[in-house]
């Protein structure tokens, strides 16, 4: 290993920073847009109607029962070309990372909404309301309390995920770490910065999510 260098870690001070502000918008935008597509495909995979119910189930079995890194090399060099040339390393990281996390969270949506006691809905129909309004305003605000740690674990998990982008050459926080690696021939300081990094954000995100999950049992 010899000497700490930590002139390497000065010298890519500014990019490391940037590097993990692209890496907490790729995590902000991907768990957004997943939260959004997410709750749509949980509601269709609970569809009484076959025609609808089965190709989500085939979307939530592809993102779920294939690697990310090979979904985001399908979407850089496969899917985005079609629509874009050449072929953004953000757009189709953060395409990726939507698509991937939405399957996981419409498995967190569906079973938040089934573990809450039918008679509700069924209580709320009673009084008039349409399967939207009770849907809305009696079941989902009792389910997303129950959703609130096993979203909170997504979230980390695709803040660490957002690491393969590095792959695609999109300047996120690993990439600069590479980078670093590859122009000094050395592994330890870059790479443990970069790992510091990320301890440190994950770290942060349980504390935040603990956070949120003790406020929301007091309610």
């Amino acid at each position: 290993m010899g000497n700490i260098r930590f002139d390497i870690i000065i010298d890519y001070l500014p990019l490391f920073i940037k590097g993990t502000l692209l890496t907490l918008g790729f995590t902000i935008a991907g768990i957004s847009l997943g939260l959004i597509l997410g709750l749509g495909i949980g509601l269709g995979k609970m569809s009484n109607k076959s025609f609808i119910r089965i190709p989500f189930v085939w979307y939530i079995n592809f993102f779920r029962g294939t690697p990310f890194l090979v979904q985001i090399l399908l979407m850089h060099f496969a899917i985005v070309p079609l629509f874009m040339s050449p072929a953004n390393p953000i757009v189709s990281a953060i395409i990726a990372l939507a698509l991937n996390s939405a399957a996981y969270i419409s498995e967190i949506f569906r079973a938040g909404i089934q573990s809450i006691d039918r008679g509700q809905t069924e209580a709320a129909r009673s009084l008039g309301m349409t399967h939207t309004q009770a849907m809305r305003h009696v079941i989902l605000p009792q389910a997303i309390k129950r959703m609130i740690p096993p979203l909170g674990n997504e979230f980390i998990t695709l803040l660490k995920e957002t690491s393969l982008a590095a792959i695609i050459a999109a300047p996120e926080l690993m990439y600069w770490g590479r980078v670093a690696g590859s122009q000094y021939m050395r592994v330890w300081e870059p790479y443990i910065f970069v790992s510091l990094i990320y301890l440190v954000l994950t770290l942060s995100l349980t504390y935040l999510m603990d956070k949120i999950e003790r406020r929301l049992k007091t309610e």
